[in-house]
């Protein structure tokens, strides 16, 4: 994940300064110099490291942190201020138009992913935000974009606009802002053409279709994996179409952060949303002060939450705890909360939002995901019954499930106790919950999950 070299480092570091029973000047510019080499490291501008550091040091003055007993949690509340300030504070949000569709133009250079990007949008903003969404397909110069379009419309479910390569871009753009007016949809989403490189020939023809539709979002993609060169792309995409915010693609992959630190204090564009996969539902809202979380180990509980709430079935997931609670949890059971787990993404990544969770490494994340995958393999292996009656499930039984599914009597029996785990934590729970008490270990035995990490 992205910042995540960050992250490890400045965790350290504020945490060894917590621990300082008084802030001076002098040790508070040796904590400055560690945290500057970590954002240089990260990958920040220099000019916007000197400047971060700086308004640290001040505010903290300012706070009259130095001299103070117990310093620390007010340290982390600066540093995590300026973070969230570096990221775009408040500015970072899609302004909708009420009364007419908002109109929203992607650009960027040849090769950046705008075509995905562009059905990765339609989707959140369909699914999520309950608009009413239509693609523009104006990349005329290349055939695939436009079949891509098209195929990633009928994915999402949502109409598009596509007259062919012989069509001017331009008046593909406005014969679709005005199907948008007349037909009542929210937003239009004009996937545009690009370059291998910035040229005249480019930004003219965006401007056009700008002043032939009047765009109230001019989003550029960017890569996260594309360190400085990302600031000097959208400074030059901003000079001449004064861009509305970017989309920060591959923020789940090993860049340092550096770009996303830097681009919009440098160009003044703030990071509107954040590409974390290759999937259709690879797309987030980018929050500053949630990334700013993050980035200081604090977790993400509300994106945790709603994430939770997109991708599980609430239903589905009462009746498995109420199932458990009342002793009659099944294996069918144990199968579904698997296949649910696995709806909110890897488990690393779901760590990741948990605040306090230890961090898991791709070893154990592996581990993890290889393990949930025998859970359903092995117990999809049984009959309907012995799923229902787990207690049948003798030395025969067990041997031909382990033959059915490729794996041994060992891992059958591992899948079982994982399963009697289950059942023994909520009985704990059920217990404990009569005098209010939560049980060592609280609810992570649930699921089948203990022990996996």
């Amino acid at each position: 994940m992205a910042f995540e070299s960050l992250s490890d480092k400045l965790t350290s570091i504020l945490k060894k300064w917590r621990g300082q029973a008084r802030l001076t000047e002098a040790n508070m510019d040796d904590m400055l110099k560690e945290v500057r080499v970590a954002l240089l490291e990260a990958d920040v501008n220099f000019k916007v490291v000197k400047e971060f550091t700086n308004n640290v040091k001040q505010k903290a003055i300012g706070e009259e942190v130095i001299g103070k007993l117990n310093p620390g949690q007010v340290l982390v509340k600066i540093v995590h201020d300026e973070l969230e300030d570096l990221l775009g504070s408040s500015d970072s949000e899609i302004k909708y138009i009420s009364g007419r569709p908002t109109i929203i133009m992607l650009v960027g250079l040849q090769g950046s992913g705008k075509t995905t990007t562009a059905g990765k949008l339609a989707y959140l903003m369909k699914n999520k935000l309950k608009k009413k969404v239509l693609l523009a397909a104006c990349d005329v110069y290349r055939p695939a974009a436009i079949e891509q379009l098209e195929t990633l419309a009928r994915q999402v479910g949502v109409d598009i606009v596509n007259q062919g390569t012989a069509a001017n871009p331009v008046d593909i753009s406005r014969f679709a802002k005005e199907k948008a007016r007349r037909e009542l949809y929210d937003v239009l989403i004009i996937d545009t053409a690009g370059r291998l490189q910035i040229d005249e020939q480019l930004m003219d023809e965006l401007n056009n279709i700008n002043k032939a539709v009047e765009c109230d979002e001019i989003l550029l993609l960017v890569d996260a994996m594309a360190g400085q060169d990302a600031v000097n792309v959208a400074n030059a995409f901003n000079e001449r179409l004064d861009l509305t915010g970017c989309i920060m693609s591959k923020l789940d992959g090993d860049a340092r952060g550096g770009a996303a630190l830097s681009i919009r204090h440098l160009t003044g564009v703030p990071i509107k949303f954040a590409g974390v996969g290759e999937k259709i539902t690879d797309l987030d809202i980018f929050h500053p002060d949630r990334m700013a979380d993050r980035i200081l180990g604090m977790g993400d509980v509300v994106t945790l939450v709603e994430k939770a709430q997109e991708e599980l079935d609430e239903k589905q997931m009462k009746k498995s705890v109420n199932k458990m609670m009342d002793g009659t949890f099944d294996l069918d059971d144990l199968l579904d909360q698997m296949r649910q787990i696995k709806k909110m993404g890897s488990i690393r990544k779901i760590a990741s939002l948990i605040p306090g969770m230890p961090k898991i490494s791709d070893e154990q994340n592996a581990l993890a995901e290889k393990e949930l995958k025998n859970i359903e393999v092995i117990i999809s292996s049984m009959t309907p019954y012995e799923r229902k009656h787990p207690e049948v499930l003798k030395f025969s039984r067990k041997k031909r499930i382990a033959a059915g599914s490729g794996k041994t009597l060992a891992d059958i029996n591992r899948v079982l106790n994982k399963y009697e785990q289950s059942k023994e934590a909520a009985k704990m729970i059920k217990k404990s919950s009569k005098n209010g008490k939560i049980p060592p270990g609280g609810l992570g035995g649930l699921g089948g999950l203990g022990g996996l990490s």
